[in-house]
């Protein structure tokens, strides 16, 4: 897996960003079933700046805490056979599968920490968990998706050891 990490703004997590971003994804790839070596984006930003974002790619005016940016358009949640048939989904240059970007707002990981009264680690990793499900299909647009999306989201938390 290659995690291509960026971190923009003054202000930083008191944690190890880059390194828990690995693990988190590497289970979360795990437990989504992805047969393949894969690649994802990571910014960590600020509010200032992933609010133009969600403006842009959303029409949303507001900051958010995470923005997913899926480069495969899933039949079904994790769902990878089809995968095979169009190279266009693989880095010619690696091979690896080139799942999407993951932009987090650093400021909402410390201030939704605080609101939900649990550590910075648990935030940044749950946001990272959530995009990845996004990143490999998963959505919570219905009512039955969400559902399931939050099953996993919490399954993986476990297998990661990192609780409320």
């Amino acid at each position: 897996m290659t995690l291509y990490f960026e971190e923009e703004g003054e202000l930083t997590l008191p944690l190890s960003c880059r390194e828990v971003a690995e693990e988190v994804i590497e289970t979360a790839l795990d437990m989504a079933g992805c047969p393949y070596e894969a690649e994802v984006s990571l910014l960590l930003t600020m509010d200032v700046q992933i609010r133009e974002m969600n403006t842009q790619f959303r029409g949303i005016e507001r900051a958010t805490d995470v923005l997913s940016f899926p480069m495969v358009d899933y039949p079904a949640p994790g769902e990878f056979g089809f995968l095979e048939q169009d190279e266009g989904y693989f880095n010619p240059e690696s091979g690896e599968l080139s799942l999407g970007d993951i932009v987090i707002s650093k400021e909402k990981v410390i201030s939704q920490a605080e609101e939900y009264g649990h550590s910075v680690l648990r935030e940044y990793a749950f946001l990272i968990v959530h995009s990845m499900l996004h990143l490999t299909g998963y959505d919570h647009m219905e009512e039955d998706e969400r559902r399931d999306m939050e099953a996993k989201q919490d399954e993986i938390m476990k297998r990661l050891d990192i609780l409320r």
